[in-house]
């Protein structure tokens, strides 16, 4: 998956990220704004993880959603 994609395309993104992780809000979102690092922090300080357990939470999203039309 490709964050450029996903930056230009946060709107349609943002949904799937939200129903993976539910404690983000829509403000965190809004910051957050497709930047891969910047949901990286907000997972760490959401659920309490560390970065690497964040980052690897995020390459299943990717995984997941690899085939995602942008």
């Amino acid at each position: 998956m490709d964050w450029n994609i996903v930056e230009g395309n946060w709107k349609q993104f943002k949904g799937k990220v939200q129903t993976q992780w539910g404690k983000l809000t829509d403000d965190q979102l809004d910051v957050i704004a497709g930047k891969r690092d910047q949901l990286a922090g907000k997972i760490q300080e959401s659920y309490g993880v560390s970065k690497d357990e964040a980052e690897k939470q995020i390459k299943d999203f990717e995984e997941t959603n690899k085939d995602a039309p942008a």
